[in-house]
């Protein structure tokens, strides 16, 4: 449910001709506009209701109260979500299974009951998925209108950020002042984005953010100097915080820092709450129970076709991904009202069903007879055969932040992916939970590494082991997949190819035998998920062992019957 919506009156800032006609500020400004212009279009489209409002006057002549009842024009409250809906109905949705079990278990021996519960399931079916559309008709508006909310308030946020750079340049002297004065603005417009307070002047906000900011530079300025009088003891403790680190290491090699990415505990964990993270995995779960219903009476409810032929990948997902990619898109802390559209437009993105019905001229022996000779005939008739082709693609879940985020938000993707969020609890028992696991070392040879091109490619791929695999990462910044890491290693080795896919690294190498493969050739697999040519590369080592990004970078044996089974070729740099 999305909430608050009617609160607020206009979030729009005004700008001066002045402010306008700057060069420096006139794209922050139109971004501004064009995003409050589309806020006010979906809050317009939100639907309304009459609220009865009692106005009290007092007559300052004689003192008399009136009190007058007018109505307002509000917005309806969002109705429930499938969540709440599921949740509510899970009693009697409960003991209606119970009943199709026990009719289930008799209906063989009687061709009446068993033909009356078909049908009755069929109802059932049709009547479950017109409800969960319809519910899903009604949230439309409300998605809507919280999606261009949340586009207004960044660029209103970043015009105000803009604003207040010109006007107080001093107090963006360096990286870490220019983030705490973004941090100021942002907390500077939600206080008064809650009050209502949202519409005024940009010159006025830019001034109340310009004190929260330069009261966040004295603060910080204050705690430089009490950490400098007290240098001797926090440099005992940060001594102490690094010994700690190198002994945690060397218990565990689970930990990533990413190039660019957040570090530390809190930077690695999920920041919401465990009733809002539980709430997402059950209502993404329900959509996903939803469409596998419909798969599995498909017939029943889209009836009228002669022959179903069905291609269909598996309904699943990861719950760690989808908690991660949550908290990544959204960069940070979030309710489950809030998620709600993006949970459907990930859901549109990872499932795709089509329908597609071709039509066949068959053909029917007809007999007819003759009224006055009696004679018997026999043609063939010609009669339309209808065949529907059902298809559903799983685009994988995992596979969207590359496609929905920038740079800095797959980056928090990957580190959150890293660590599980630091809550590996949160999810066990899922079968198709990611559990984190230590990567696979291995020493390599030293006479392998006496060839220096060899040894400069392993020493760069070394840097990245335990970071996970990330669909369509290709940076330290934002972690790799399998051909984005070896395009980065061979790149930072003396090689200068770009950033190619697993196929585009087999062409631009020369086909080398097994028996000749040497350390620093590329080993390359084909079937390893449904894409036509190569689907997999890594690096080879030597003695039957590839560093790869598997999930994640690791080392691993080729031998296996799984890397056996899917072996292509090995190729040789140019």
């Amino acid at each position: 449910m999305v909430s608050g919506l009617s609160k607020q009156n206009n979030p729009r800032l005004q700008f001066t001709d002045a402010e306008r006609e700057d060069s420096r500020l006139k794209e922050h400004i139109r971004k501004a506009d064009k995003a409050a212009d589309k806020a006010e279009e979906a809050r317009a489209k939100i639907p309304k209701k009459k609220k009865k409002v009692k106005k009290r006057t007092v007559d300052p002549a004689t003192g008399k109260k009136t009190v007058r009842l007018r109505f307002e024009e509000v917005d309806q409250p969002a109705p429930a979500s499938k969540l709440a809906h599921a949740v509510t109905t899970a009693p009697g949705q409960a003991i209606a299974v119970q009943m199709h079990r026990k009719i289930g278990e008799t209906e063989e021996d009687n061709v009446g009951v068993e033909s009356a519960h078909r049908l009755e399931e069929t109802a059932e079916g049709g009547a479950h998925l017109a409800a969960s559309a319809h519910r899903s008709q009604k949230l439309r508006p409300y998605r809507a209108a919280a999606r261009a909310e949340k586009k207004l308030e960044k660029a209103t946020v970043n015009a105000l950020y803009q604003k207040t750079m010109q006007d107080n340049p001093s107090s963006f002297s360096n990286p870490l002042s220019r983030w705490q004065q973004k941090q100021a603005i942002k907390k500077q417009y939600a206080a008064a984005k809650r009050t209502g307070q949202t519409a005024g002047t940009a010159a006025k906000a830019a001034d109340n953010t310009a004190k929260a900011a330069k009261k966040t530079a004295e603060e910080t300025k204050k705690a430089g100097s009490f950490v400098w009088r007290h240098r001797r003891g926090f440099g005992i403790a940060i001594a102490l915080f690094l010994i700690l680190c190198f002994f945690l290491n060397s218990l565990s090699s689970c930990s990533v820092l990413l190039e660019g990415g957040m570090s530390g505990l809190a930077g690695s964990t999920y920041p919401s709450r465990d009733e809002d993270m539980l709430g997402a995995e059950a209502a993404y779960a329900q959509m996903e129970a939803d469409l596998q219903y419909e798969i599995d009476h498909y017939e029943s409810l889209h009836s009228g076709y002669d022959e179903y032929h069905y291609d269909l990948d598996e309904i699943k997902h990861d719950p760690y991904v989808l908690i991660s990619i949550l908290t990544a898109y959204h960069q940070g802390e979030w309710t489950l009202s809030e998620v709600q559209g993006t949970l459907a437009m990930l859901f549109d993105r990872q499932y795709t069903l089509t329908e597609n019905v071709v039509v066949e001229t068959r053909y029917r022996t007809e007999t007819s007879t003759d009224p006055e000779t009696g004679e018997e005939t026999s043609e063939e008739v010609p009669y339309d055969y209808y065949i529907c082709y059902v298809t559903l693609e799983n685009f994988d879940l995992s596979h969207l932040p590359v496609y929905i985020m920038g740079e800095e938000q797959v980056s928090m993707y990957a580190v959150y992916m890293a660590t599980l969020g630091n809550r590996p609890d949160l999810f066990a028992g899922n079968p198709n939970a990611s559990t984190r696991e230590d990567y696979l070392d291995y020493d390599v040879p030293p006479e392998a590494l006496e060839d220096e091109v060899f040894a400069a490619m392993l020493k760069e791929a070394e840097k990245y082991l335990g970071y996970p695999y990330v669909w369509g990462g290709s940076t330290p910044s934002t972690s790799f997949d399998c051909s984005g890491f070896v395009s980065w290693v061979i790149n930072h080795s003396g090689w200068n190819v770009g950033r190619l896919g697993a196929q585009g690294l087999c062409d631009i190498c020369t086909p080398v035998s097994s028996a000749n493969a040497r350390p620093g050739d590329l080993i390359f697999f084909k079937g390893t998920y449904d894409t036509p040519g190569v689907s997999h590369v890594g690096i080879y080592v030597g003695d039957g062992m590839m560093i790869h990004c598997g999930n994640p970078i690791s080392y691993a044996s080729i031998n296996t019957s799984y890397w056996q089974q899917h072996f292509y070729t090995f190729g040789r740099l140019p």
